[in-house]
C-alpha cells in the first residue's frame, strides 16, 4: 500500500516556463487541519477507519516549503486495530528544478519506509536525477518531462482556468525509491466562486480533481493508487478523496488559516 498522498497536482504537457511563472503568483501559503473519515472498503477487509492530516505551505522566498502528517486508525473484520502515521517534508526551489525531500511511513511503532534525498532538473525538458541518502545512497534517472510536486501544483491551478481536461506527465515527489510516476489527470469545469464556511476560499474559482498514479515499469492499465480533491484558485485543497485500494478515505477541512506573504 502507498501511504504518502501529498496535495498536489500536475503539469499539463506543453506548459512553458512561462506559463508555470504566471502561475506561481496564485499559490497562498496556508495551514488546513483535515478530519477524514472512511468512504468505502472494496472487500470487507476494513470495517472502520479514521484520521487526520496536517498540511503546511509556506513562500521561504526562493522556494516552498511543505509539510504533511497524515494519521489513519483502521480496525479490520477481526478486531484488530493498526495506527498508520506518513511524514511527509520538502522544499522546493520556485523555477521547479530543485527539490529536497524527506519521507517517513510507520506501522504502529514500526517504521516502514524512510526516503530523503535531493532531485534535480534541467530548465528546458524536465530531465535529470533523484540522489537518495536513505535508505540506501543511490542516483536515479528521471526522464524527460518530469516535474516536482509544488510546480505541479501551480500549473493545475492555469490548467483549470483555461478550461484543460485531461494531463498526462511523469512525476517525482520523494515518496517513491524507485523514481518518477506515470501520472493521468482529470479536471472537472473550473467552477465560480461557491458557498464556503471558509472566508478565504468564498471568493475564489475552484474545480474537482482526479490523479491516477502508474508505476513507469507497470503493465497493467489500473493505477497505482488514486486520489482527488476539489483545489481553489490559491492552491488550497478541500473535500478529498484517498483511494487507498483496500478502503477510501473522505477528508474534509477542519481548520484553515492563512499566511501573510514574506518580506524577501
Amino acid at each position: 500500500m502507498r501511504f504518502a498522498m501529498p496535495l498536489y497536482l500536475i503539469l499539463a504537457a506543453g506548459f512553458g516556463t512561462a506559463q508555470t511563472a504566471r502561475a506561481a503568483a496564485n499559490l497562498a501559503g496556508h495551514h488546513a487541519s483535515y478530519r477524514l473519515t472512511l468512504k468505502s472498503v472494496q472487500d470487507q477487509g476494513v470495517i472502520a477507519a479514521d484520521g487526520s492530516m496536517e498540511y503546511d505551505l509556506t513562500d521561504a522566498c526562493t522556494g516552498w516549503t511543505t509539510s504533511q502528517h497524515l494519521v489513519i486508525n483502521l480496525t479490520d473484520r477481526d478486531g484488530r486495530d493498526t495506527h498508520m502515521v506518513s511524514d511527509y517534508a520538502t522544499f522546493e526551489t520556485k523555477d521547479g528544478t530543485r527539490l529536497t525531500f524527506h519521507t517517513r511511513q510507520m506501522n504502529g511503532a514500526e517504521t516502514t519506509t524512510k526516503l530523503s534525498g535531493t532531485a534535480s532538473l534541467d530548465h528546458s525538458g524536465g530531465k535529470g536525477f533523484a540522489e537518495f541518502a536513505e535508505p540506501e545512497k543511490k542516483r536515479v534517472e528521471l526522464p524527460p518531462g518530469t516535474m516536482l510536486p509544488n510546480a505541479h501544483t501551480q500549473a493545475i491551478l492555469q490548467a483549470g482556468g483555461d478550461a484543460k481536461r485531461f494531463l498526462s506527465m511523469p512525476l517525482f515527489d520523494g515518496t517513491g525509491a524507485d523514481g518518477a510516476q506515470d501520472t493521468f489527470v482529470t479536471i472537472e469545469t473550473w467552477h465560480p466562486p461557491l458557498a464556503s464556511k471558509w472566508s478565504s476560499l468564498a471568493t475564489l474559482p475552484s474545480g474537482r480533481v482526479h490523479v491516477a498514479f502508474y508505476d513507469r515499469d507497470q503493465t497493467s492499465e489500473l493505477p497505482d493508487y488514486e486520489t482527488g480533491m476539489r483545489y481553489f484558485d490559491n492552491g488550497v485543497a478541500d473535500e478529498l478523496e484517498m483511494d487507498f485500494g483496500d478502503f477510501v478515505m473522505a477528508g474534509r477541512i477542519d481548520a484553515l488559516s492563512m499566511k501573510p506573504a514574506p518580506r524577501c
